[in-house]
């Protein structure tokens, strides 16, 4: 994304302050702190704090929102759980290995958080901040400044149609923002601290709108039955998408943080569900590769993460590639029998092999074709 000048950033347009009369009657130091009443502008703002609703203990949007604020510090956006979990399992049991891992986590992999700040006056800092419009609040986060900003490498890149021979997301050609799908509710979590984010109660699913899909009067109602808590929707109206391998991280000479990964690969895969439960009972589900590595953390320690093999690195998907008719729902046998589709031990890389042997698929598994 593009950064903003340093001016953009920064410009308070004065007449927000009449066109949003809630916020707009609050004093900058209600919520920033300084002292207004002190003429040295240096002195004056000593203490100024830069996002008031980040960490969570000082909410400022608390005042007004209370019922939102209550949930706001196990909302996912603002404690990326989920990162937290995975490499917890993927570390050693050494407290002392596991006090680096967070250190470097905190330094790397925990800088992307957002907050309330961050999504309804401005962009992420994570992706350098700077005020979405001169410090006025939108009730509705613009899809474009904020959403792909940290979302951009593959979410934006798949629902736009900017990966080379992959049109747009069905639902973009709808002119669908992210917030049809994805509710406030979501975004800012109920209470839960959830491990995952397939675990969220708001998330959104395909049957929200496509509540009539198994009914006789529904297009294909016999395919989508016969299909039926079997294989995810992805698994038929997915095209290809970007996969991601091997991230590392470190430090450069001027102790700069950095990562690196190696070049994305577009695909599509089909696996077992590596998180099979009541809420998501299908068997099959499309599966893609994120960026981990074995050495992730080694520029501090070696064997950081020993205990790699206990989580896969081809995860569930529900890729934003979503198209009406694909390759693999053209025909039964362009799916049945096509050991192409299908995660294999031939497509995972030797050293990862370990990790995903619970999301392989073996060719005794693999639907064979029609009339076989």
């Amino acid at each position: 994304m593009e950064p903003l000048a340093p001016h953009e950033k920064i410009f308070v347009n004065k007449s927000w302050l009449e066109s949003d009369p809630i916020h707009g009657s609050m004093a900058c130091e209600d919520c920033h702190g300084g002292d207004p009443s002190d003429p040295d502008w240096r002195t004056a703002h000593e203490g100024v704090i830069r996002d008031p609703s980040y960490p969570a203990e000082s909410n400022a949007c608390a005042m007004c929102h209370p019922d939102t604020a209550a949930t706001y510090a196990t909302s996912l956006h603002y404690s990326l759980q989920p990162y937290k979990r995975a490499i917890g399992l993927r570390s050693t049991n050494s407290p002392d290995v596991v006090t680096k891992v967070e250190a470097a986590m905190d330094t790397h992999c925990l800088t992307c958080h957002s907050s309330c700040g961050q999504c309804h006056v401005a962009r992420p800092q994570g992706v350098g901040g700077g005020l979405l419009a001169a410090h006025s609040f939108k009730k509705k986060p613009p899809m474009n400044q904020v959403c792909v900003s940290c979302h951009g490498s593959r979410i934006d890149r798949e629902y736009f149609g900017k990966n080379e021979g992959v049109p747009p997301d069905v639902h973009r050609t709808k002119y669908f923002d992210c917030m049809k799908c994805h509710s406030g509710a979501e975004m800012h979590g109920d209470g839960t601290a959830y491990d995952h984010r397939y675990d969220v109660a708001a998330a959104p699913s395909c049957v929200d709108c496509h509540e009539n899909i198994y009914a006789d009067t529904a297009a294909n109602p016999l395919q989508h039955n016969i299909h039926r808590d079997a294989l995810s929707c992805q698994v038929c109206h997915a095209a290809p998408y970007k996969n991601c391998y091997s991230c590392h991280v470190g430090k450069d000479i001027e102790g700069l943080a950095y990562f690196k990964t190696e070049p994305s690969e577009m695909g599509f895969k089909i696996g077992l569900n590596p998180l099979r439960s009541e809420r998501h009972p299908e068997r099959f589900v499309v599966v893609r590769h994120i960026p981990v590595d074995q050495g992730l953390f080694s520029y501090y320690l070696d064997d950081a993460l020993g205990n790699f093999d206990s989580v896969p690195t081809w995860k569930m998907a529900t890729p934003h590639t979503i198209q009406r008719r694909t390759p693999q729902n053209e025909s039964c046998d362009n799916c049945h029998g096509n050991r192409e589709l299908f995660l294999q031990e031939s497509d995972v890389r030797r050293k990862y092999r370990a990790a995903n042997r619970d999301v392989l698929v073996p060719d005794g598994m693999i639907p064979p074709k029609m009339g076989q």
